[in-house]
């Protein structure tokens, strides 16, 4: 089977979304490349990464645009969601369709190009799209689970130590980008990521649970320059329900 209808085939058992060797697609990609595809579905269950014909789509917010207020404001949802994630979509669509293109006529002289491409914005769309599932209402955000709390001590010492350490990490990341919460599928234990872009800086194996997106996009209408009020903001809405099962979902891939 080609590379091609291979990973036809598995985004359509899980939903995933093909993105070659992209930041966290990689990591993914790798990790669970042989995982049954009803636990690929389970881990990316909230995840609408694809339509049925293999083209990268916009997925739906999970809750109305005003529903991340006062911490996000109305619209900064809407051009984050709207312009910038939609931008993502679009040129991971493209970079598909350039690569195909390569493969027919078998002209590679821009295939550098079209992989960068690739892994840019479909890592920026895969981390989007777990990242507004990571958020909710302030009244619905509570905080973790037993078992989520159990493995964030186990593994940071408690939850207000790895509430630091990704804060601090989230607020230093060099230019634009994201500090993730991953469960790593080979050590079996969570980590705290640094990515600048999208795609840089990450560790292969690791599965993103929890993100926050620390382009200027997603905070500056209303947070300026300050992306540390910010940071330290977000936490109130987290969907922890959304992180725990991320969780679960990874720990049954090891």
């Amino acid at each position: 089977m080609s590379n091609r209808s291979s990973r036809r085939t598995f985004l359509k058992q899980t939903s995933l979304g093909a993105v070659g060797a992209t930041l966290v697609g990689a990591p993914i990609l790798s990790a669970v490349a042989d995982a049954k595809p009803s636990i690929l579905a389970m881990l990316y269950q909230t995840d609408k990464l694809m339509d049925d014909k293999g083209k990268y789509v916009l997925p739906d917010l999970p809750y109305a645009k005003d529903a991340l207020e006062p911490v996000i404001d109305k619209a900064t949802v809407e051009f984050h969601h709207d312009k910038h994630h939609a931008s993502y979509v679009a040129g991971a669509n493209k970079a598909e369709e350039n690569l195909q293109k390569a493969r027919d006529t078998g002209d590679f002289a821009l295939v550098k190009h079209w992989e960068r491409e690739l892994a840019f914005h479909g890592s920026g769309h895969i981390l989007h799209t777990i990242y507004w599932t990571n958020l909710t209402s302030q009244a619905k955000s509570g905080k973790p689970n037993a078992e989520l709390e159990k493995a964030l001590t186990s593994d940071f010492g408690g939850v207000d130590k790895f509430k630091t350490q990704l804060v601090n990490a989230s607020i230093s990341v060099e230019g634009s980008g994201w500090g993730i919460l991953a469960y790593h599928a080979l050590t079996k234990k969570l980590t705290v990521l640094q990515t600048e872009k999208h795609q840089d800086l990450t560790v292969w194996g690791a599965i993103p649970l929890l993100v926050i997106d620390v382009w200027e996009h997603a905070y500056y209408l209303k947070y300026q320059n300050r992306r540390a009020d910010y940071v330290n903001a977000i936490f109130s809405i987290i969907n922890w329900d959304n992180v725990a099962e991320r969780l679960d979902a990874a720990r049954k891939i090891g």
